[in-house]
């Protein structure tokens, strides 16, 4: 558990936005406004960047939450990507190829009977076009019920993303209004050097 109370490198852009918020609110901005070199906002920033553990503590429970349902969202966001292209493809391929096979073997084959001849291939093409047409059948089957099952649990992950991105804005706000602001504004209190003549 204490390792999830340091801020994770992936998460400093998220302190770092939250830092430039802050540091645009009304107050903060109007004590570092006289400062024309914008030198003590530059110390200011490097100092909370310096805390960025310290500050992310004030928000340890939403941070948690949030570490929390971005773990268990990596792995259905994260599907091999090969597999990801090539049963869709097959899905959709499969029945249009074997239904197009099908249909030219079973007219050659009827054709050829027409014509009365005594071979065994007049045969053999009809056969092999119930054949195809059965494959044709079932496998359009079973890409109608994939488009289904997704259909039914494909909500499922774009729920469990909103939860996350909830998460992750409910842990910037707690970030910022008990972490971020206080800091700056004792840093602004405390420190003689922060404070722009």
């Amino acid at each position: 558990m204490a390792d999830l109370l340091r801020l994770r490198q992936e998460d400093r852009p998220d302190f770092a936005a939250v830092l430039h918020l802050a540091l645009t609110t009304t107050d903060i901005h109007a004590a570092l406004n006289p400062d024309p070199t914008g030198q003590a906002t530059t110390r200011l920033r490097l100092r909370a960047l310096g805390d960025a553990d310290e500050i992310a503590a004030t928000a340890r429970a939403e941070y948690c939450t949030y570490l929390a349902l971005r773990a268990s969202a990596q792995p259905d966001q994260q599907p091999h990507p090969a597999a990801g292209r090539l049963l869709p493809t097959l899905a959709v391929l499969t029945p249009l190829i074997a239904a197009a096979s099908a249909a030219v073997l079973l007219v050659l084959g009827y054709l050829l009977q027409l014509t009365g001849t005594e071979d065994t291939l007049p045969g053999s093409l009809v056969t092999a076009g119930w054949v195809l047409t059965l494959i044709a059948g079932c496998s359009a089957c079973l890409a109608f019920a994939a488009m289904l099952r997704t259909a039914i649990h494909g909500g499922d992950g774009t729920e469990h993303e909103a939860g996350v991105q909830q998460a992750r804005q409910n842990w910037q706000r707690a970030l910022l209004d008990r972490g971020m602001l206080p800091h700056l504004r004792r840093c602004l209190r405390e420190d003689p050097s922060l404070r722009p003549t």
